[in-house]
């Protein structure tokens, strides 16, 4: 197994790249945390990140003609997503979720239930849209609901051959089960999941015991994944491929809250996935990337061009001074 080492690229902004169309497919809601609310979801929050990164993030999602499907769109457009695929619903509500933070900033998630995103509707747009995907980050909290689930399955089908098809498990109780888990993996080539997780996709899909390296093997093989991606919070990560494991101890930060640090990490993944950068890159800036959102409040934090590039490419000291 390799261990995290200090990755040879120089410049990892790459500004000469063509930006790739980066899909965030799935719910967007409203988290209500004890310091306010906040504009997320994880497909939202995958998308801005793809945007920051230099990519053209969408997302793919559902929200109502109420008032907060509107302060929804609009918060959308200021963070520089295109918001032409949000589609309208005027029956059911848009999304909201209770977040509370423990002592450690991580975030715990009561979901309201039925509301525009459990009604996602396969058209000709979303089937347009799908086709011209260079990567789509999907995941399980969405396909609670049997009309979302079809139309996100219509749309993974649709996607390109040589476009990546991102699941980021996000397992939110009661919203998940074998059917729901099973049908996310078969449709992935890359998986992304943190170490609790893991566990509980383990003993839903009988994977047996072990350590995280063969759990993860397993489900690797099981699924005939590209990539499987875990992420342990503190810890760093581990990204294990079918020829190559690469480990990484993760950086040391006062983190504000962990709300969308694991969709930073899912998002910068994505970018130098496609971008063809080795293991050990990916390993390196996912882990800065994230790092630094943790130590910010809420899911979405402004960046500029001379911060980002710090954070990506100024070791450890860029990530922020609550070293």
């Amino acid at each position: 197994m390799r261990t995290f080492r200090e990755p040879r690229s120089e410049n990892l902004i790459n500004a000469e790249a063509t930006p790739a169309l980066m899909i965030g497919l799935g719910e967007v809601l409203w988290d209500i945390l004890p310091s306010g609310t906040t504009f997320g979801g994880a497909p939202a929050n995958f998308a801005y990140m793809a945007t920051v990164l230099g990519n053209r993030g969408v997302v793919a999602s559902r929200v109502c003609n109420d008032e907060l499907g509107m302060k929804a769109r609009r918060q959308m457009q200021e963070l520089g997503l295109i918001t032409s695929y949000i589609q309208v619903d005027d029956r059911h509500a848009t999304g909201t979720a209770e977040v509370q933070i423990d002592d450690d900033g991580q975030p715990t998630f009561t979901i309201s239930e039925s509301v525009a995103w459990d009604f996602l509707e396969w058209t000709p747009a979303w089937e347009e849209l799908a086709a011209k995907a260079r990567a789509v980050c999907f995941g399980s909290l969405a396909q609670r609901s049997p009309v979302s689930a079809s139309t996100i399955e219509r749309f993974l089908k649709a996607v390109p051959k040589d476009a990546v098809r991102i699941c980021d498990i996000n397992l939110r109780a009661p919203f998940y089960d074998f059917q729901v888990v099973d049908r996310c993996l078969k449709f992935a080539d890359i998986v992304k999941l943190n170490d609790q997780e893991l566990l509980k996709v383990s003993a839903l899909l009988n994977l047996g015991n072990g350590g995280e390296e063969s759990r993860a093997r397993r489900l690797l093989r099981t699924y005939d994944l590209r990539l499987l991606c875990l992420t342990r919070g503190p810890r760093g990560s581990l990204l294990v491929a079918s020829d190559e494991m690469v480990e990484h101890p993760g950086f040391k930060v006062k983190v504000a809250d962990a709300v969308g640090a694991g969709d930073a990490f899912t998002a910068c993944l994505a970018h130098h996935y496609l971008l063809g950068e080795s293991l050990e890159v990916i390993s390196d800036v996912a882990n800065r990337f994230a790092s630094w959102v943790a130590t910010q409040a809420g899911a979405t934090p402004a960046f500029d061009d001379l911060r980002l590039y710090e954070i990506l490419n100024g070791g450890t000291r860029a990530i922020g001074e609550c070293m």
